[in-house]
């Protein structure tokens, strides 16, 4: 699915214009640029794209293009192999970069050697919550872990997908429990809640915005969050850190990556533009609506957080013992 966004024109007839002032550097009009999203549109990595594409200023054209399938692969994939002209970049959430190169035995990339940082979007907490499979009177995350040892049938949590970030979040919390908690995959996090609404599995681990539209209804209740903090979307709710699990710290994020062949001027005005956009009420406001904050940081150390990422859930990932061999 494509969707098309002109550029503000800041100089006059859309005919006549060749240049335009970003922070006070002018540089031409280039090409359209492409952002791959490896996700089908409505989703909240999809929905992130669009906002910024929307608010970028100096293009003539941003163009979203969803390429969704192989859990984010597709596209990362094809933006490690693009060419480095600042046209195509790919928005994809950290766990194609940081969890999946511990996962796949034939990933056709590598995070490190084939992309470049351009840009840090936003960043997420993750929600732990439990359904009506699990009795009101266990209300906190330990208390779960007591219950699931004491009922090994219904030790289970779902994610919205296998080697996701929730994924091994789940197995990093089991791990700090010392509980044996089977993993239930689905294929995207709305079957997750369905189920655990449902009854079908007790526990899912979601990020925050996947979880906020079911909290009226009093079926879904969240009992812990990932975050170095408090979730400001769930104020109330205590992090794994104050629940009794201070290693279970996770910051999911989403980030703008581009093919390592590209120039470090062009890497600069996509920067540029993109944390411009950032800053715009419109953006800031409809990153809210997802449970995500805005997070701009400057490439390099957008760089680091991907290294140090990858170190970490490498011991995380060997330690489930999950593979995929393909």
């Amino acid at each position: 699915m494509k969707s098309y966004f002109s550029r503000r024109r800041f100089l006059g007839s859309s005919a006549t214009v060749a240049a335009a002032a970003i922070g006070g550097r002018a540089f031409a009009q280039r090409a359209p640029v492409h952002l791959l999203v490896g996700y089908p549109a409505g989703g909240a990595t999809d929905v992130v794209a669009r906002l910024v594409a929307r608010n970028m200023a100096g293009f003539d054209t941003v163009l979203v293009e969803n390429r969704a399938g192989a859990g984010g692969r597709i596209a990362v994939e094809a933006v490690s192999s693009a060419k480095g002209d600042g046209q195509t970049v790919v928005v994809t959430p950290d766990f194609p970069l940081t969890v999946f190169p511990h996962l796949y035995s034939k990933l056709r990339y590598d995070p490190l050697k084939d992309l470049l940082p351009v840009a840090m979007c936003g960043t997420s907490e993750l929600a732990f919550s439990v359904g009506p499979a699990v009795p009101k009177e266990v209300s906190t995350v330990s208390e779960f872990m007591d219950w699931a040892r004491r009922n090994p049938k219904l030790a289970m949590y779902a994610s919205p997908s296998p080697g996701s970030t929730p994924h091994f979040t789940g197995v990093m919390l089991a791990g700090a429990a010392k509980t044996d908690l089977t993993h239930v995959a689905y294929k995207g996090g709305a079957q997750a809640i369905q189920d655990l609404l449902g009854g079908q599995v007790p526990v899912s681990i979601n990020p925050v915005a996947e979880v906020l539209p079911h909290l009226a209804s009093g079926r879904l209740r969240v009992q812990g969050t990932s975050g170095q903090a408090r979730s400001r979307f769930l104020p109330d709710v205590p992090t794994f850190r104050e629940a009794g699990y201070p290693g279970v710290v996770v910051q999911s994020w989403i980030g703008i990556f581009a093919p390592a062949n590209t120039p470090e001027a062009t890497l600069a005005v996509l920067e540029k533009s993109i944390g411009e956009a950032l800053k715009t009420q419109a953006v800031v406001e409809g990153f809210a609506k997802l449970g995500m904050s805005v997070a701009s940081v400057p490439r390099h150390r957008l760089a680091a957080i991907v290294r140090e990422d990858l170190h970490r859930w490498a011991s995380v990932v060997a330690a489930s013992g999950f593979k995929v061999n393909e």
